[in-house]
């Protein structure tokens, strides 16, 4: 599970990232000069499809959803991205490019790395290769549960899987988002959003706000959700497991 990110007057610690974190300390003083604080406001685009990717980003705070736009205007979210984990895998998977895009659903900060000192490092086969193996193998995970979750599960399901992984990614109760944005990052119509909101409102699970939505009983959300969100969930954790809390 990505970790919290603490209140801190200056700069956010690059080890709010989960992947970060987990470095010997050598290798996360080799690093940290060539990593630089970016700042990622709501509905930035990182890469579009198709872009060849000149920077790795591992996330402290926020949300980067990886979306796939079909030819015909319609899109839908395939993975999203908190501090648990890095935008980039296309680096050094050797891919260059990815077909989905990436844009920021929840605004945040990351620390950004170069495509050449990523290269160094993953050439030297020290842990940061490791860990970025290791979680690509959970983003794979992900969008392979997505797409099953995709095809078989309601659209309430649907929902509150997508609502309880993004709340875990911005360690809140809360987040600022319209049901636009929703039905964009699910691909359904907005109306079915409306009809499952209110719905899940009126059983007393969460409450929507003009631009906002709060989880009132997460332990009756967490009962309505398919087995995709323990799925997901319990594979990162596997995988990555929670380092401490930086001070």
């Amino acid at each position: 599970m990505p970790t919290k990110k603490t209140a801190d007057a200056g700069p956010p610690n690059p080890k709010l990232n989960q992947i970060l974190a987990m470095l010997p300390a050598s290798e996360y003083e080799r690093l940290l000069p060539d990593l630089h604080l970016v700042a990622m406001p709501r509905k930035w685009t990182l890469s579009e499809s198709g872009d060849h990717v000149n920077f790795l980003h591992f996330p402290t705070s926020g949300i980067v959803s990886l979306i796939y736009d079909l030819e015909d205007g319609s899109s839908s979210e395939v993975a999203l991205v908190g501090n648990e984990g890095l935008i980039g895998i296309s680096i050094y998977m050797g891919g260059d490019s990815l077909p989905t895009s990436t844009e920021v659903q929840s605004a945040g900060s990351a620390y950004r790395l170069s495509r050449k000192i990523m290269k160094r490092e993953f050439a030297l086969g020290g842990q940061l290769q490791h860990l970025a193996l290791l979680y690509t193998q959970a983003l794979i995970c992900q969008t392979s549960q997505t797409a099953v979750c995709n095809q078989h599960h309601s659209v309430e399901q649907r929902f509150c899987r997508w609502l309880l992984m993004s709340l875990d990614r911005v360690h809140s109760d809360q987040m600022a988002i319209t049901q636009e944005q929703i039905s964009h990052l699910l691909g359904i119509r907005r109306e079915s959003v409306t009809q499952t909101a209110g719905k899940l409102q009126k059983d007393g699970l969460i409450a929507v706000a003009r631009g906002s939505i709060t989880v009132v009983d997460r332990a009756k959300l967490e009962a309505r959700v398919c087995e995709c969100y323990a799925a997901v969930t319990e594979e990162c954790e596997r995988l990555l497991p929670t380092p401490k809390t930086p001070k």
